[in-house]
């Protein structure tokens, strides 16, 4: 069975996923965040058809700690965070538990070999 990828967020920050094809999201608009986003995250890591889940990393601190907990530590779904508190290595730590390779390392194994 085939996963999907799951946007949950402001109106705002799910746009551009949808636009890319995402066809699972949770808009939370920025005023009822407080209200509504523990009850859109825990929806979509119950869905079984979910794979990954995106949120952006500000949104956290709005889920009560047990919400957070469970986003922070699921593995199926995973939830990727992006935004300005989650760099690079933050992504690739993600990815790698997330599929139990990290990507990048045989890429730059890729580069390396490249340049000799």
């Amino acid at each position: 069975m085939s996963q999907e990828i799951a946007v949950v967020g402001s109106p705002e920050f799910t746009t551009g996923f949808r636009l890319a094809g995402v066809r699972r999201f949770e808009n939370v608009p920025d005023d009822e965040k407080d209200d509504e986003l523990d009850d859109a995250v825990t929806d979509v890591l119950e869905d079984d058809g979910v794979g990954i889940v995106v949120m952006h990393d500000d949104d956290l601190e709005y889920l009560s700690r047990a919400v957070r907990q469970e986003a922070e530590t699921s593995v199926e779904p995973v939830v990727v965070t992006i935004g300005s508190g989650a760099g690079g290595g933050g992504l690739r730590d993600q990815i790698k538990r997330a599929i139990g390779i990290d990507l990048m390392e045989e890429e730059e194994a890729e580069d390396t070999e490249d340049s000799e």
